[in-house]
C-alpha cells in the first residue's frame, strides 16, 4: 500500500531549505519540487552568495527539476515554497507549466497575487497558507534582526 505524503510534510522540507538560506544570511525562502511523491529538486535563496538578483529559490528549484526530468515542462510537478512568489518567479512558473503551486506565507508587498492568479499558467493549481505561521515567523524574525 502506498502512503501519500501530505502538503505539510513537503512544506516542512521547503522550510528546511529556508533555514539553509538563513544560515547564509540570505532572505530565508526555500523551495522544493515534487513529482510522484518524490522530491526531485531543492533550493533556497542565494542572491547574495551568487551575487545574482535572479537566484531566488523558485528559479533555482525549477532549473534543477527541469534538469532532473530532462524537460522544460513540469506539468506533473508541485512546487512548495515558503513565501508567495514574486512576479518574476510567477513568470518562470508559468513558462515551466508547473502543475501545482503551494506556498506558505503571503507577500503583501511583492507577491504575484497583487496582480492575480492570471500570472500563473491557466492549468496550474494553486494552494496557499500551508504552514503559514512557521513560514511567516522565519521571515519576520530575519527582518527584525536586520533592523536591530
Amino acid at each position: 500500500m502506498l502512503s501519500v505524503l501530505s502538503d505539510t510534510y513537503f512544506m516542512d522540507q521547503a522550510i528546511k531549505e529556508a533555514h539553509k538560506a538563513l544560515q547564509e544570511d540570505e532572505v530565508p525562502v526555500g523551495a522544493i519540487v515534487v513529482c510522484d511523491q518524490k522530491i526531485i529538486a531543492r533550493a533556497y535563496n542565494q542572491t547574495e552568495k551568487l551575487q545574482d538578483a535572479t537566484a531566488h529559490a523558485e528559479l533555482l528549484a525549477i532549473t534543477a527539476a527541469a534538469a532532473h526530468l530532462g524537460s522544460k515542462f513540469l506539468w506533473e510537478c508541485t512546487m512548495f515554497v515558503t513565501l508567495e512568489p514574486c512576479i518574476m518567479c510567477a513568470g518562470a512558473l508559468y513558462w515551466s507549466r508547473m502543475g501545482r503551486l503551494v506556498y506558505g506565507a503571503s507577500d503583501d508587498k511583492k507577491g504575484f497575487m497583487n496582480h492575480g492568479k492570471v500570472l500563473l499558467h491557466p492549468s496550474t493549481k494553486l494552494e496557499y497558507g500551508v504552514c503559514h505561521d512557521a513560514c511567516a515567523d522565519l521571515l519576520s524574525g530575519f527582518f527584525a534582526a536586520k533592523r536591530m
